[in-house]
């Protein structure tokens, strides 16, 4: 008899009269919220204008979307194109199914765009909103035990997950919580990077850069532990060698930057840094036009030396024009 262990939702969706609500949407959405509003306040700090992270998200969220979605299909394309399934349960993303991978490669495109209109640097924006995508990760991971997926190997551990369903394959029973564990590493990597960013001033994308090498080796030992049906590569499984491939990347960009572009950009958005300068020449005292000087307020202008001079000249011409008159 099981003491204590985490339960399952009974289920994953809510019905608001013909209107499902689901756990896995409602976990998405609120990580979403989060990243753009903790970018938001980073981006004020490095000198940026509120609001820009939000305009870039509505490019890069779409994106991110689409390409979670694009590498779950493609690598798990027996679900979705095998004999017996129905291609169109691929569009079905409230049904679970969003690769990481895809996200911030498809997410990042979308970004590149939005930053383009804007006129600013994508490193700069990614350095911003990298702890936000980390806490966003961690709330979406619990869109997963909504769903009852992403578990582990068997346990008899207080903390196991209890699952219950037996749809697609599952098999009812106690089982480490990997969604959980991969929850409490994003917060801790997220946490991470709002630290070292403070300690080192990382820029130019190295604060995205250390999210994503952090993420990566908590990622190879959370994918190790899990159970569901995965492709292998060398009696590995597929997201492990991503996993590896991406933290030498992130680790290689983070050193090579630090080398050719040290410190932090001076400013991030120079549209930001020109409203500022407006903003204080308006907040000065309006000039007062057109109303005279008080009489005793106006400046004394001392006589110089030669005008003293042509005074005293005009003075002695007219004494002696008033004695000829006389004479």
């Amino acid at each position: 008899m099981e003491l204590a262990y985490i339960p399952s939702p009974s289920r994953g969706v809510l019905y608001l009269g013909p209107i499902p609500l689901r756990g896995y949407a409602f976990c998405i959405i609120i990580g979403v919220f989060v990243a753009v509003w903790l970018g938001n306040k980073r981006w004020i700090a490095r000198g940026g204008r509120a609001g820009t992270v939000a305009d870039i998200a509505v490019w890069a969220v779409p994106f991110g979307l689409v390409g979670g979605r694009l590498y779950h299909v493609i690598t798990d394309y027996e679900l979705y194109f095998s004999e017996g399934r129905d291609w169109v349960d691929a569009f079905k993303v409230w049904q679970g199914g969003l690769g990481i991978w895809g996200a911030i490669a498809l997410g990042a495109v979308g970004a590149w765009i939005g930053c383009r209109r804007r006129g600013i640097t994508l490193p700069s924006y990614a350095d911003a909103v990298a702890p936000g995508i980390a806490f966003a990760q961690a709330i979406g991971r619990w869109g997963n035990w909504f769903n009852q997926e992403l578990y582990g190997r068997p346990t008899d551990l207080p903390w196991a997950l209890h699952i219950t369903s037996s749809t697609d394959g599952r098999v009812p029973g106690y089982y480490h919580p990997t969604f959980l564990y991969e929850s409490l590493w994003c917060i801790g990597v997220g946490f991470l990077v709002i630290w070292a960013d403070r300690r080192f001033k990382l820029g130019h994308g190295r604060a995205f850069a250390l999210y994503v090498a952090a993420y990566c080796v908590g990622r190879g030992w959370i994918e190790y532990m899990r159970v569901d049906d995965a492709h292998h590569i060398l009696g590995i499984r597929l997201n492990d060698w991503t996993a590896m491939l991406v933290f030498l990347l992130a680790v290689t960009y983070m050193v090579v930057s630090s080398r050719l572009r040290p410190g932090q950009e001076a400013v991030v958005e120079p549209d930001a840094a020109g409203s500022e300068a407006e903003g204080d020449a308006d907040s000065g005292e309006p000039e007062k036009k057109g109303e005279p000087e008080p009489e005793d307020e106006k400046p004394t202008v001392p006589k110089t030396t030669g005008q003293t001079e042509a005074e005293g000249t005009e003075k002695t011409s007219q004494d002696e024009a008033e004695s000829a008159q006389k004479g």
